[in-house]
């Protein structure tokens, strides 16, 4: 039986944190390169979220998942991940009370009781009009 795999001293990995590949982790030059490309990939996914909001599409879950790149790498976008999810869950949990679906389903039949009275009162004073 061999030894040799047991007594070769194993690389110590300079960065535990990080996803890339172990190579990559070992090399200062390699890492910094991973780095970037992640920031690079991940700006350019969040900047798609971003165009994405005024638009009809899943602009939020773009963004979102442009954070999920960047949590690969660096600890804020973790933290800022890990807040997100704690919002949403608590958000979550509010809107399914009773009582505020209640308060929120008054609200809306107001506010469409408003918005129907103000597009009558426009047709009454100044009709309709189709071009």
């Amino acid at each position: 039986m061999s030894r040799t795999s047991a007594a070769a001293p194993r690389r110590r990995d300079l960065h535990p944190g990080s996803r890339a590949p172990g190579v990559v982790r070992r090399t200062p030059l390699l890492l910094l390169l991973w780095k970037a490309g992640v920031f690079v990939v991940g700006a350019a996914v969040v900047g798609t979220g971003i165009v994405l909001l005024p638009l009809p599409g899943p602009g939020w879950l773009v963004i979102f998942a442009g954070m999920a790149v960047w949590a690969t790498e660096f600890t804020w976008a973790q933290f800022v991940l890990r807040w997100t999810r704690r919002k949403v869950a608590e958000v979550t949990r509010r809107a399914l009370d009773p009582r505020v679906r209640r308060r929120n389903t008054v609200l809306a039949a107001i506010g469409l009781v408003l918005a129907a009275g103000a597009v009558g009162a426009y047709v009454w004073r100044f009709g309709v009009f189709m071009l």
